[in-house]
């Protein structure tokens, strides 16, 4: 499997990937948003075969400054539960903290995303309408300075998503 950067060339068939992992269009309309709005800071994509089989997006977050949302991640239903959403995750959070990025946010499963190092408690300071149990963060450095709490708010696609836009 080869982990690499997205391209313009690929943003049809990564459309098609997220669409058919989810079983809908919204949060490939969510990557094309984050992409034309200039706020994904990192975006991967998963080939096998020279095939797309799977792709991760972590964009800007508005505050707290040095954060990424990470969302979506997407892996194709025939390749689910291979290891392709696994070697995603690794693969963008070293990215974002080779980057040095701080923090990264999701909002997701616990029980898959806890085995990365997220986890609720570490979101848990900070104001989101997203707060509960599937709100969990990631602390990417040692010692950061104490933002514990505030606002973890994503880039405005998340919020314009439910709007009838294509």
């Amino acid at each position: 499997m080869i982990i690499r950067e997205e391209q313009q060339s690929d943003h049809e068939a990564i459309r098609s990937v997220v669409t058919d992992a989810f079983g809908q269009p919204d949060e490939a309309r969510l990557a094309d948003m984050l992409r034309t709005d200039g706020d994904i800071e990192i975006a991967l994509i998963a080939e096998l075969d020279r095939k797309l089989v799977g792709h991760v997006v972590l964009s800007r977050m508005i505050l707290p400054e040095a954060a990424l949302g990470l969302a979506p991640v997407s892996v194709l239903p025939a390749f689910q539960r291979q290891g392709v959403g696994s070697a995603l995750m690794r693969a963008g959070i070293k990215r974002a903290q080779e980057n040095g990025w701080e923090r990264i946010f999701l909002l997701g499963e616990p029980a898959y995303y806890n085995r990365f190092g997220f986890a609720a408690e570490t979101a848990a300071g900070f104001s989101s309408p997203y707060a509960g149990p599937y709100f969990m963060a990631l602390e990417l450095a040692e010692n950061l300075p104490d933002r514990s709490e505030g606002v973890a708010e994503y880039a405005s696609a998340f919020s314009r998503l439910g709007a009838d836009e294509k």
